[in-house]
């Protein structure tokens, strides 16, 4: 990733701009009773800064595509072990990377070591692409 994408200032994460999850809203009012829920109002304040480090906790599911294939059901159940099944990609193409199952970035598929491949992101997606 170039130090272009992720340069502005606000922005991390690999140019996702956290000024964009920020409330104006300082004060949640929650009402405990017994249980917790309702009675009583009592008001807790909310920082923008702990809204921003709840947002940075939230776990996503990051997920870079090699390739995808498409075959009739008889040809899938004649695959078993060792078969090869060869993908939409070529080598040196680029990768899809999707977090929650929206595009994000494409990058390129590199071996880290013999047990383990990674993915370099070479473009970052903006709200137009």
């Amino acid at each position: 990733m170039s130090g272009s994408e992720n340069s502005a200032p606000g922005n991390a994460a690999g140019g996702i701009n956290l000024e964009d999850f920020a409330s104006d809203v300082g004060k949640t009012d929650v009402e405990p009773n017994d249980s917790g829920i309702g009675g009583d109002k009592e008001v807790i304040n909310v920082s923008a800064i702990d809204q921003r480090q709840a947002i940075l906790d939230v776990p996503v599911k990051i997920t870079a595509v090699v390739g995808n294939v498409s075959m009739p059901v008889k040809d899938l159940l004649k695959l078993g072990r060792g078969a090869i099944v060869k993908l939409n990609k070529r080598l040196g193409e680029s990768t899809d990377i999707y977090a929650n199952d929206r595009l994000i970035a494409r990058g390129e598929i590199l071996i880290v070591d013999e047990d383990h491949i990674a993915v370099n992101m070479t473009e970052i997606m903006t709200g137009n692409n």
